[in-house]
């Protein structure tokens, strides 16, 4: 059976954003008469038919109620309880939840943006990939309803829910140099991150305190994913002058370090200390119990989805700011 095709096909074939087909079909927005024409062409060599009930229930004077959430890896446990925070505050106000995970891929970002704008969502949650993030700024300008989560924008001015990253990372890195360490590896997330640069900022700031200085060769940026959490850890610990703990700035990283640790057959917290920001799935009875900094992934998720409907609900109010606070749960790893 032949495949009816799609908004995605006509955008392709059109060489234009999902969001743009959609507006031509809805005549909503503003868009050149010869970008309209290249649409509709694509339109009528594909034969694609907009569905007009879907086009009466999606135009823009009619809420959907359906909201967007794109997450930048399903697989982190942050993120998964995050979205059961969003889900559970959306069903209790009969709004349904379209979930996307973009997998710290800018043109996956930009792509589920698009056809979030396309379904014509009332509004969408989501850690921008960077502090510069254009695309997440136009949607805005669109007329789509955006609260930003757990990352922030470094323009804009949107509302957002933040953990306190320096709070925790400062915490975490003065109870490492309180257990007598005083080579103190970093694995840290992205520098074009909000969170990346607070918790970076939390481990300098630690030093500092202690009259401690940060040596840079201790110092590794990674990607919040558990490969280059293992890679990095490998490099550290392969230094002629290795660290003696290492602090980890999320979980899947911190995931990657232990399979380095295990790898090298060192013994924890004997041979080297660890560290993670994020809790894990049974890190209570690793061997040995992980240290970690638990952040309030549910109920960063639960405010971020009542910040949405509100500003859905008024779309003149004046922007919100959050942030909550993690807290630093010791246990045998350091």
């Amino acid at each position: 059976m032949k495949k009816n095709p799609s908004l995605v096909d006509v955008a392709r074939r059109a060489n234009v954003n999902i969001s743009t087909v959609s507006r031509t079909i809805h005549q909503t927005g503003k868009i050149g008469a010869e970008t309209q024409a290249r649409v509709q062409k694509a339109m009528h060599e594909l034969g694609y038919k907009p569905n007009r009930v879907a086009r009466r229930l999606r135009a823009r004077d009619v809420a959907t109620h359906l909201i967007g959430l794109i997450i930048p890896n399903i697989q982190n446990p942050f993120f998964a309880d995050l979205a059961r925070g969003v889900e559970d505050v959306a069903y209790r106000n009969n709004f349904a939840v379209m979930l996307c995970n973009y997998d710290e891929d800018e043109k996956k970002e930009h792509f589920y943006l698009d056809v979030m704008q396309a379904e014509s969502v009332d509004g969408i949650i989501l850690p921008p990939i960077h502090e510069q993030d254009p695309a997440v700024l136009q949607v805005v300008q669109n007329g789509t309803p955006v609260v930003c989560v757990d990352r922030i924008l470094s323009s804009g001015n949107l509302d957002k829910v933040e953990v306190d990253n320096h709070s925790g990372a400062l915490e975490a890195v003065k109870h490492i140099i309180a257990q007598g360490h005083r080579r103190i590896g970093i694995i840290g997330g992205p520098a074009d991150s909000s969170t990346g640069r607070e918790r970076l900022s939390g481990y300098k700031d630690a030093h500092a305190s202690a009259n401690l200085a940060v040596k840079p060769e201790l110092v590794r940026f990674g990607d919040f994913k558990q490969e280059s959490g293992q890679r990095l850890a490998n490099e550290l610990l392969a230094l002629a002058s290795p660290p003696t703990a290492l602090f980890v700035c999320n979980g899947l990283m911190t995931a990657g370090a232990l399979e380095a640790i295990a790898a090298l057959g060192l013994r924890i917290p004997k041979q080297i200390a660890i560290v993670g920001f994020d809790e894990l799935p049974l890190a209570s009875v690793f061997n040995p119990p992980l240290t970690v900094v638990r952040q309030p992934a549910y109920e960063v998720g639960q405010s971020a989805a009542e910040l949405l409907l509100k500003r859905i609900a008024d779309a003149s109010r004046a922007p919100t700011s959050l942030k909550l606070q993690p807290n630093l749960i010791i246990r045998k790893s350091c």
